[in-house]
């Protein structure tokens, strides 16, 4: 049984580039300090998140051989990747760029294969599914956004709607 297909990353893809973007348009209205006030999620504040969420992004993309060079701090400094907001917008961009890239090459061959990692994490290789993990990819995204657009939404923000089926403008 295959978990997921290439058609699904080729999905999601640009639906994570739609809802990166409306969190962004949303948080461009914020200032620097209220986007880095503690706001009792998992990770405290509206930066922190997104710095985490575009950290996994990069990692995850790098394991799966886009020629992305894995980030450099383990997952303690992922919320303080990048600590810019102007630097943050230009990287997120980039970033779903290349996972939209890396979408429309993607063969279902490959979905079949383990994938072998050190996960910094637990200190050890792990091998898993590539299917499990680019699945889980996005649903990690897809998770954290949920708590960065309750954040935004507690702040007076207004980000897009998240559904998947309301995804209409992607380039």
């Amino acid at each position: 049984m295959t978990l997921i297909t290439s058609a699904y990353a080729r999905q999601m893809a640009p639906y994570n580039a739609w809802q990166n973007a409306s969190l962004v348009i949303a948080a461009d209205g914020l200032t620097d300090e209220a986007r880095k006030a503690d706001r009792g999620a998992f990770f405290g504040s509206i930066a922190a998140t997104l710095s985490h969420i575009l950290w996994a992004d990069q990692i995850w993309l790098s394991r799966f051989g886009t020629g992305e060079p894995p980030t450099a701090p383990g997952i303690a400094d992922s919320t303080a990747a990048y600590p810019d907001w102007e630097a943050y917008k230009k990287k997120r961009a980039a970033m779903d760029e290349v996972a939209k890239d890396w979408a429309a090459m993607l063969d279902d061959d490959w979905l079949k294969g383990d994938l072998e990692w050190y996960s910094g994490l637990l200190k050890a290789n792990i091998t898993k599914p590539r299917a499990l993990l680019v699945a889980h990819m996005f649903n990690h995204a897809t998770h954290h956004r949920g708590q960065v657009h309750a954040m935004l939404t507690a702040a007076g923000a207004r980000p897009d709607d998240t559904d998947l089926m309301l995804m209409t403008v992607v380039d």
